[in-house]
């Protein structure tokens, strides 16, 4: 039996459609400032109402300002577990819903791992990967009753490198364990109809690298390392980003997508 195309005149083909988030209700954690808010940025333009949090209230407040409708700014700290449900419980409540998680929240410590404190490594790995398990955990439910959803992980092409000479075992770790986090997850959660991804930057102007800018040593290291020849900007990461949160990446999944410039090829 022959079958009928839908791409006719009266349901024309638009390959930027399945990129749109209309009606969709997305958390964006590590939202006060740099890539964060940048990504709440990209959710917005797309249609989401982004549920925006991190711990300082008043720079949510600002950009909920900026954007106006579909931003609803909600400061938490993701190390602690009861801000990590109410964050949740307070996106669902938006549209009685669920469709996008960007666990984007992160920290760093900087030293030789022979002198780096326990509190520190651990501080760290409950920042960058506890939490992006527990906060994905929580929104599995909701996710799974809106009819599926999708999680994005800012893990970091340090998830599958050393570090070293700027040495960071914390962050290393963390990452490397948020990177395969997301292939288990997609694994587990795949068939029930949500979706577990990550991206995975490279050398990025934000706070946790602040120092590195202005640097010539610094500055030196990225674009000897980088085959591009620079660090990224902001907006190369807009694209990832929003295919992976949308339906434009509906057969990815456990996926980590680095954008770096080409670092890791090397």
């Amino acid at each position: 039996m022959a079958t009928t195309s839908s791409n006719t005149s009266t349901d024309p083909f638009d390959p930027l459609a399945s990129f749109r988030l209309d009606g969709k209700v997305a958390i964006v954690t590590g939202a006060s400032s740099g890539l964060g808010r940048r990504f709440v940025r990209v959710l917005h333009a797309a249609g989401a109402t982004v549920v925006a949090s991190a711990r300082r209230a008043d720079r949510l407040d600002d950009l909920a300002a900026e954007l106006g409708d579909r931003v609803v700014p909600v400061p938490a700290d993701v190390s602690v577990d009861v801000d990590r449900v109410r964050l949740v419980e307070h996106a669902v409540a938006q549209a009685d819903r669920l469709d996008v998680l960007v666990n984007n929240a992160g920290t760093s410590h900087t030293g030789p791992a022979e002198a780096e404190p326990l509190d520190a490594f651990e501080e760290v790995v409950a920042v960058n990967l506890t939490a992006a398990f527990r906060l994905s955990q929580l929104a599995f439910g909701p996710m799974r009753a809106s009819g599926g959803g999708s999680i994005v992980n800012i893990s970091s092409m340090l998830g599958s490198l050393g570090g070293t000479p700027i040495k960071q075992a914390s962050y290393c770790a963390s990452k490397g364990g948020l990177t395969n986090l997301t292939r288990e997850l997609g694994a587990q959660w795949g068939r029930k109809g949500v979706r577990v991804n990550a991206i995975a930057p490279g050398w990025f102007r934000s706070e946790m690298t602040e120092e590195m800018w202005g640097d010539e040593a610094s500055e030196s290291f990225v674009r000897r390392g980088a085959p591009l020849g620079r660090e990224g900007d902001e907006h190369e990461l807009d694209g990832a980003l929003l295919f992976l949160a949308s339906d434009a990446s509906s057969y990815v999944l456990g996926h980590t997508l680095t954008v770096d410039g080409g670092w890791s090829i090397i």
